[in-house]
């Protein structure tokens, strides 16, 4: 019964209108300011989630899970390994490529590319480049059609489009009596595709694997394999376990390899943002003691009538407990709910203020994505949630221990 006592005279403490009017503002802005905190954090979270979630999509779309090359840039043993990979039971598919670099210009724009020969059935399998096609099909890379499809970023930087034919020119040239001239080949642009990502929408191009193999002669070796295996965090153990049962010398890659420093500065922002953030999260809990120590101030009267009526020390401790307790607990479920609503609607409300303001909140040319990503974890929200009240309920110890060693006589000596 002497719980429920302390807990009402504590909640009627927190709804009541202070005889200070100071104090009660102090009050809604601690509360405001846990609430604030707590929905940043849960905000600034997800959206590095959410960097995270469409860099490995976007990254895994282009580059595929694992691959194996051949260690000068030619893998002579590429069906054997192909049938390896095949067999393999954590390999979904496997395909042949061939890489190379190229000047290409159309009119009097020009640019440096990177060229990938594919095969677009097998292409399809290990990768994502089908999905993303803006114009035209990959499907139309056919044998000795010399068509290429370019990322959308290189396109407008040459100011081509579905149809308009480009010049690529090689580094290696074709010796002649007159010196060495480069070697140059006629493309049909035949699709574009964009992936989002600045770095491969302004450099990767697309040709079949039978030109590619021509144009860098190549004859009937490739630059390597791409696999997609069924579990992606497997890829370094299975690429391993079909370059060894190949039995060739080739350099083996995967996509934590190729991308460790992307994902690892992702990991480590997102910790030194967790703690920065809950320092804030930290100031606006402790916010809560000068709250609470003006509210003993200004309640000295009060506590003296309960001490004289026969309350006990530990009841008045417990009724400023639970006051400070109440301010920090609505405040952390008010950011809560706060911060899990913007989180979830964040690409609508910052595509809104895109378009209305004309702003550009991620540069497609400076950031490796051009649209604001959101990804609730919901373990973020409850640690986050546990730790704002642990702070709101520590901060709430000194106030209420000095509530309960106020005298009687002497709150009541001037009143």
């Amino acid at each position: 019964m002497r719980r429920w006592y302390e807990f009402w005279v504590g909640r009627r403490y927190v709804r009541s209108r202070s005889s200070n009017s100071f104090v009660s503002l102090i009050s809604a802005i601690s509360m405001l300011g846990i609430a604030i905190a707590v929905m940043v954090l849960i905000v600034v979270l997800s959206v590095v989630n959410g960097f995270e979630r469409e860099l490995k999509d976007r990254l895994l779309a282009m580059t595929s899970h694992a691959s194996i090359e051949g260690v000068e840039g030619k893998l002579e043993n590429w069906r054997d390994v192909l049938e390896i990979a095949s067999g393999n039971p954590d390999v979904v598919a496997a395909a042949p490529f061939v890489s190379g670099q190229g000047l290409m210009f159309y009119a009097e724009a020009l640019s440096g590319v990177e060229v990938r020969g594919v095969d677009p059935e097998r292409e399809k399998r290990v990768s994502g480049v089908h999905e993303i096609m803006t114009a035209g099909d990959m499907a139309s890379l056919t044998p000795r059609s010399f068509n290429v499809v370019l990322g959308i970023e290189l396109a407008k930087e040459l100011g081509v489009g579905v149809g308009d034919k480009v010049t690529l020119t090689l580094a290696e040239g074709i010796v002649t009596p007159a010196g060495i001239t480069p070697r140059t080949k006629r493309f049909t642009v035949s699709g574009i595709y964009r992936v989002g990502m600045y770095e491969f929408d302004r450099r990767l191009a697309f040709v079949n694997l039978d030109d590619a193999s021509r144009l860098y002669r190549q004859k009937d070796s490739v630059t390597g394999v791409r696999l997609a295996v069924d579990d992606v965090y497997a890829a370094p153990t299975v690429v391993r376990d079909v370059a060894i049962e190949s039995g060739a010398l080739v350099y083996v890659s995967d996509w934590t390899r190729r991308n460790v420093n992307f994902f690892r500065s992702i990991q480590v922002t997102k910790s030194i943002l967790f703690v920065i953030l809950l320092l804030v999260v930290g100031v606006a809990a402790f916010n809560i003691v000068s709250t609470l120590v003006m509210v003993v101030k200004d309640k000295q009267a009060d506590i003296a009538i309960l001490r004289t009526i026969g309350a006990s020390p530990r009841s008045i401790l417990g009724i400023f407990i639970t006051q400070g307790s109440v301010i920090g607990i609505v405040g952390t479920i008010s950011g809560v709910i706060l911060g899990v609503l913007l989180a979830l609607n964040l690409e609508r409300v910052v595509g809104f203020v895109e378009s209305t303001f004309g702003i550009k909140f991620l540069a497609a040319d400076v950031y490796f994505i051009s649209d604001l990503p959101s990804e609730l974890n919901w373990t973020d929200v409850w640690q986050i949630a546990l730790i704002a009240l642990i702070l709101a309920l520590v901060s709430t110890v000194y106030p209420a221990f000095m509530a309960a060693r106020t005298a009687p006589a002497e709150a009541l000596r001037y009143d």
